[in-house]
């Protein structure tokens, strides 16, 4: 995500970072840069110019020029201006109590992806002990209705549809009588969308939010669309008033325009943006965490939360004693595999690490080379995977045809096996490595 920006301006702090002395000069050309990546990565034109001049005004003080380390002082500036741009503190949801209903009102042009968003909050609610209920409201889209019914099943989630609806706020007003009855605490409103903002798409959802006084006026954008995200965001917020914006596709924009700009432009946070096609790829919108990743600078706690996610604390330190002896299995390697595979694509997560950005390149080649893995893991037995020494010539040739791969492939991933359960087991008794590789890991964020 970002990759575009975030290489422009990662060579540019590089550049300067390093410096042990900078002039106004080295501030300005530095800061002149900066605007033509930001400009490149369709930021409003308006919101450039802003971090522009509150940059230059701060970076040329002497409180940077003259300090102990005034590269890094020009950087803290920047990831500031940055953070401030992209808005500032994490906007949380403003929900009620579990006690009575909160209403969170979908909306957005047609193909932005609020259905999909619809149901991944409402599958991060559940998780986070609320009781949520999707509400197919979009009554234009053919198959919609349909759609939401088949997401909310995959996410576990009650659903409230009425197929022969023919008003939108009707569903509303019984959707919410539903709730009430049923002891839900939240309501997700999937609204329909229209190629254009009209008047009639802001009339129906003028009279939906006054039936259901939401707590949340959520406009979906899709981040890929730039600047026209944007200005779809102020119509948005002029006419019906938003309270924050859940931008999808974020995975996949590789300029961060709309990210950038939204936040000045229509004075309403970004609070969630979609990380892939999966329901669990939904993520709290992290101002500061963005702002670093940006300038390469890494995102050591969202690496650790998605890593908490997967491994629990005693399968760690189970895992963290078979390490110290050398006893780690093949059986244990493959569920790591899984759980790693779990956190997501390799290329993100090397992007989260300090240093490590563009480590993986190839997003599809390194998919493979996991599943290969795996594939050869799960041709053996589970005898074969607790025992590896027994994996002989033959057992190897049974196990590349039965992966589709090479003995040559086999024989590799035996002996890095070998390598990693004797370096782990080094690391283990060396404390000092292992203060070395934490600092490595999170010393510098």
């Amino acid at each position: 995500m970002l990759d575009r920006i975030s290489t422009k301006l990662g060579d540019i702090i590089r550049d300067i970072s390093g410096k042990s002395t900078i002039t106004e000069k080295n501030v300005r050309d530095s800061v002149e840069q900066i605007k033509l990546a930001l400009l490149e990565a369709d930021v409003n034109l308006r919101v450039v110019r802003r971090f522009v001049n509150r940059t230059l005004e701060e970076a040329s003080g002497e409180a940077v020029l003259r300090s102990v380390s005034p590269g890094q002082q020009f950087v803290k500036v920047v990831h500031e201006k940055l953070v401030g741009l992209l808005g500032g503190d994490t906007a949380e949801l403003e929900l009620k109590g579990p006690d009575t209903q909160s209403v969170v009102l979908l909306m957005g042009l047609q193909g932005s992806g609020k259905t999909t968003s619809a149901a991944k909050l409402g599958k991060r609610l559940a998780e986070q002990g609320r009781r949520p209920i999707l509400v197919a409201a979009d009554l234009v889209r053919p198959a919609a209705i349909e759609q939401l019914d088949v997401l909310a099943k995959q996410a576990g989630l009650d659903v409230y549809a009425d197929y022969e609806a023919k008003n939108p706020v009707s569903v509303a007003k019984a959707a919410l009588k539903r709730a009430r009855k049923e002891g839900h605490d939240v309501l997700i409103v999937d609204t329909s969308g229209r190629l254009q903002v009209d008047q009639e798409l802001m009339r129906e959802l003028s009279d939906i939010k006054r039936v259901l006084d939401p707590a949340e006026s959520l406009l979906v954008a899709d981040a890929m669309t730039g600047q026209n995200a944007v200005e779809i965001a102020k119509a948005f917020q002029e006419q019906i008033s938003l309270t924050g914006v859940v931008l999808t596709k974020f995975d996949s924009d590789t300029r961060g325009g709309a990210a950038l700009s939204l936040k000045t432009v229509t004075g309403r946070p970004v609070k969630f943006i979609g990380t892939s096609e999966k329901l669990d790829g939904f993520e709290p919108f992290h101002p500061d965490r963005i702002a670093s990743r940006i300038l390469g600078m890494g995102d050591v706690v969202s690496f650790v939360e998605r890593a908490q996610e997967q491994f629990d604390e005693a399968e760690a330190e189970h895992l963290r004693s078979k390490m110290a002896t050398a006893t780690m299995t093949l059986e244990d390697y493959l569920e790591q595999i899984r759980k790693v595979r779990g956190m997501g694509s390799m290329s993100s997560l090397m992007d989260m690490l300090p240093g490590m950005k563009g480590a993986v390149r190839d997003e599809d080649m390194e998919g493979k080379n996991l599943k290969r893995e795996e594939a050869i893991l799960l041709s053996m037995t589970r005898y074969e995977r607790q025992n590896h020494r027994i994996v002989g010539p033959s057992r190897r040739k049974r196990v590349a045809r039965g992966s589709g791969t090479s003995v040559y492939e086999v024989n590799r991933l035996l002996k890095n096996f070998d390598k990693m359960r004797q370096m782990m087991k080094k690391m283990s008794k060396n404390k000092k490595l292992q203060a070395q590789v934490m600092n490595r890991l999170g010393g510098q964020n």
